[in-house]
């Protein structure tokens, strides 16, 4: 299976990028040119990694027929000067008033099958071509 994504250089430091039919917008830090007119690609990434986990929650809850209310993620993303290769990625689950003991553990690792992070632990191979 094979996708395909279409970006567009609208100006500025701006890189846009076509999915499907929806537009993605994204621009670099005033402080590195850019307008900072939407996320950085990098911020994209991340919240996709972060996306990722809360859908796989959702789903986890909404299959059980479990409250979602109150339902909330966070995720820090915290790089080690000495190791700037190295993140360390910590997912903060908020679960609903009452949520049942007995799924605590589950919704855990439903959010570990995220398929960002699977990429993540095992990366694709890259290449790069000048199309003629």
């Amino acid at each position: 299976m094979s996708e395909r994504l279409d970006l567009v250089f609208p100006g500025g430091k701006r890189v846009d990028v076509q999915i499907g039919p929806f537009l993605v917008a994204t621009d670099q830090s005033v402080k590195v040119g850019g307008d900072a007119s939407a996320p950085e690609p990098f911020a994209l990434f991340l919240a996709s990694l972060a996306a990722c986990a809360g859908i796989y929650a959702l789903n986890f809850c909404q299959s059980r027929d479990l409250s979602t209310e109150g339902l909330g993620l966070s995720m820090e993303w915290e790089r080690d000067p000495s190791q700037p290769l190295n993140p360390r990625v910590r997912f903060l689950l908020r679960l609903p008033n009452g949520f049942p003991e007995k799924y605590r553990a589950g919704i855990l690792k439903a959010m570990d099958l995220c398929a960002v992070k699977k990429a993540i632990q095992n990366p694709p191979e890259f290449t790069a071509e000048i199309l003629d």
